[in-house]
């Protein structure tokens, strides 16, 4: 069921505060400073499709703000991620001490558990696309470097992203459930490569490491073997033509030894499939083994290490999340 709010019969007096409440209620709290001398004008549409709710925004020039005061409010509320659309008119984000602007056709991603500002300094139109953050499956360390940026239409996950969740906004109301739930777990995965290519970015950019594209590499051959049990750090080096022991030395600079990003990557991968919801759930056991796990006690042990519950906790607690 979804959700559509006009200001077109509110009092002109009450026209911004109430889309300003409109919003908060779907999405997030937030607080909307219009950038105008006139009447504000705004439309707020929003569905839900599984875990992922998927909201048009259209509305006159306007700062839309989550504080720290609004965060502190809802302490216990589930942090999300954000991926804006940009439609029509531009968006500036502000997040991290970063700053990020999308022209039509771009993208920002934002993190609503810490305080971000967008400006919208024309009338505008925009898709927002929340989902939990921890469906996600990407470390905090690379979520970090990946928010408060901004991804045009022409490059890396954009031409693939934004016009797939345009197409989503638009059709979101005729979906039935079983098929929303299906496209929840493809939003999921475009938004996890997404948040993969600007930390990736951003790593391999960095000053101290300039070695980032042979390390871009080897993270993008590891995503591409994760399946294989054999996908060892001797295979890894002799796939790259370089020692084992240059090979730890590339990853230095990441923080993570390969044998534990390796590890990581697939309790990733785990975590994202067993956290769809479905009519057909996968096995405990069928997920382990389909990415590299051959051990299922040492996959229970090692996933309940990284996320503090067992997988059928994990696979479980998704399939109780409200829809």
């Amino acid at each position: 069921m979804g959700v559509r709010v006009t200001t077109a019969l509110v009092a002109d007096e009450e026209k911004a505060a109430f889309w300003s409440g409109a919003v908060s209620r779907t999405l997030v709290p937030v607080e909307v400073l219009p950038l105008t001398g006139r009447p504000f004008d705004g439309l707020v549409e929003s569905h839900r499709l599984g875990y992922v709710r998927i909201s048009t925004l259209e509305a006159d020039a306007a700062r839309v703000s989550r504080t720290a005061d609004l965060i502190a409010r809802a302490p216990h509320s589930e942090p999300q991620v954000g991926v804006g659309v940009q439609v029509a008119g531009r968006a500036v984000l502000e997040q991290d001490g970063r700053r990020a602007e999308a022209l039509p056709g771009g993208l920002v991603l934002y993190d609503t558990a810490r305080p971000y500002a967008v400006d919208y300094p024309e009338r505008f139109r925009t898709h927002l696309v929340h989902l939990p953050r921890r469906l996600l499956g990407v470390p905090e360390r690379d979520l970090r470097h990946a928010i408060g940026a901004a991804v045009s239409g022409r490059d890396g996950c954009g031409p693939v992203l934004a016009p797939f969740l345009g197409v989503l906004a638009a059709s979101a109301h005729s979906l039935p459930a079983p098929v929303g739930d299906r496209l929840a777990g493809s939003v999921a995965d475009l938004v996890s490569a997404l948040v993969a290519q600007l930390a990736e970015g951003r790593s391999a950019d960095r000053p101290d490491n300039p070695n980032g594209h042979l390390v871009r590499r080897v993270r993008e051959y590891i995503d591409r073997r994760l399946g294989d049990p054999e996908l060892t750090p001797e295979r890894i080096a002799q796939a790259h033509h370089i020692s084992v022991r240059y090979l730890h030395r590339l990853f230095e600079h990441e923080g993570v030894t390969v044998s534990r990003l390796v590890q990581q990557r697939r309790l990733e991968a785990c975590a994202r499939e067993l956290g769809r919801r479905g009519r057909t759930a996968p096995t405990v056991s069928a997920v382990a083994q389909r990415w590299g796990f051959v051990n299922p006690a040492h996959f229970s042990r090692t996933f309940r290490a990284a996320y503090g519950v067992s997988p059928r906790e994990w696979s479980a607690r998704r399939a109780d999340d409200p829809g």
